[in-house]
C-alpha cells in the first residue's frame, strides 16, 4: 500500500476527500479558484481531528531542512524503532507525525548537531495499524488505517465494497475497545438514512470486518422457478412467489407450509398467509390443488 500521510495536515475520511474534490472540479470548470476544496467538516469528531499514529513496520520519510545527509526513508522494526545518524536508536512507534518530528528535531538540538532542526516526517507506506476485511467484498485482505478516524464505510470501500451479488446488508465488526472484546453488527442501510452517521462506526487498528451472505429462502412445490431465492427486507410470502415466477397452474395458494428453524434448533412446520413476513433460511412450500 503506497498511501500517504501528509504532514501537519489534518485527516479527513475518504467521503470528506471525495466530497472536497468533487467541489474543486466543479468550481474549477467555471474558471473559479476552488477554495472550497480545502474546506474542513464543520462537525469533526475529535477522533477524526487526531493525526495517524506511526506503527511497527511502517515506512517513513525523514527531511531535515538544508542537511541532506541526515535525510533519510526506513522502516520502523517491530518494536517501533528506527536508526537514525547521529542519534542512533530512537523509537517512533505510537507517536503522531508531528510528536515524530517533535521527537527527532529535540535529539539532534540536544546533541548540539543542529542548532535549530527543522524537520518533516512522511509515511511512504503503512504497514501497521491494519484491519481485516472478511467475507462477501471486492477486495477481501488486510487494509491499512493510513488515517485516524477511518470509519467502516472508509474501510469497505478501499476493500472493493459489498459484493452486489453476494453480500449481506449487515457487517459484523469485532475487536478490542477499552481492553474488552467488541462485537457490533452494523446495519449498512442505517449507515446512510437521516441521523445514521453514528452507525457508521470508527475502526480501530485490529479490528476484523465480515460481510456475510445475503439471507436466502427455499421454495418448492408448485412454482415456476423453485430453488433459493434472496431474501429481501421485509419480503412476504406473496413477494417471494412473484419472484419466484408464481404458481404453476396445478398450485394453489391455501394451505402454504413454511419449514422454519427455530431458536432451540428445532425445525417448525407452519401454516402461513400471504401477507406475513418470511425469515432467513425458511422453506416454503406449496402444494399441488386437488381440484
Amino acid at each position: 500500500m503506497s498511501d500517504r500521510v501528509s504532514v501537519g495536515r489534518r485527516p479527513r475520511s475518504v467521503a470528506a476527500v471525495l466530497a472536497a474534490c468533487s467541489v474543486g472540479l466543479v468550481l474549477a470548470s467555471v474558471g473559479l479558484a476552488p477554495l472550497a476544496a480545502t474546506a474542513q467538516p464543520a462537525a469533526e469528531s475529535k477522533t477524526e481531528q487526531d493525526q495517524y499514529r506511526i506503527g511497527a513496520g511502517d515506512t517513513v520519510r525523514i527531511t531535515v531542512y538544508q542537511s541532506p545527509d541526515l535525510s533519510l526513508e526506513t522502516r520502523l522494526t517491530e518494536a517501533g524503532v528506527i536508526s537514525y545518524p547521529l542519534i542512533g536508536a530512537i523509537r517512533l512507534g505510537g507517536l503522531t507525525i508531528n510528536e515524530a518530528e517533535a521527537a527527532l528535531a529535540n535529539a539532534l538540538k540536544k546533541g548540539d548537531f543542529i542548532k535549530n532542526p527543522q524537520i518533516t516526517v512522511m509515511v511512504t507506506q503503512v504497514r501497521a495499524n491494519q484491519v481485516n476485511v472478511l467475507g462477501q467484498v471486492g477486495r477481501p485482505g488486510r487494509i491499512p488505517l493510513d488515517v485516524a478516524g477511518m470509519r467502516l464505510t472508509d474501510v469497505i470501500a478501499l476493500a472493493g465494497g459489498v459484493a452486489t451479488s453476494a453480500g449481506s446488508d449487515t457487517v459484523v465488526v469485532t475487536g478490542v475497545r477499552n481492553g474488552q472484546p467488541f462485537r457490533r453488527e452494523v446495519d449498512l442501510p442505517r449507515v446512510f438514512a437521516p441521523n445514521g452517521r453514528n452507525e457508521d462506526i470508527v475502526i480501530q487498528p485490529g479490528d476484523a470486518i465480515w460481510v456475510d451472505r445475503y439471507p436466502v429462502i427455499y421454495l418448492y412445490g408448485e412454482v415456476q422457478r423453485p430453488g433459493q431465492l434472496r431474501l429481501e427486507r421485509g419480503m412476504t410470502v406473496m413477494q417471494a412467489l412473484a419472484s419466484a415466477g408464481g404458481l404453476t397452474q396445478r398450485g394453489t395458494q391455501r394451505g402454504l407450509r413454511v419449514s422454519r428453524r427455530g431458536a432451540t434448533g428445532q425445525v417448525q412446520s407452519l401454516e402461513l398467509t400471504l401477507d406475513d413476513a418470511l425469515q432467513t433460511g425458511d422453506v416454503v412450500f406449496v402444494r399441488e390443488s386437488l381440484f
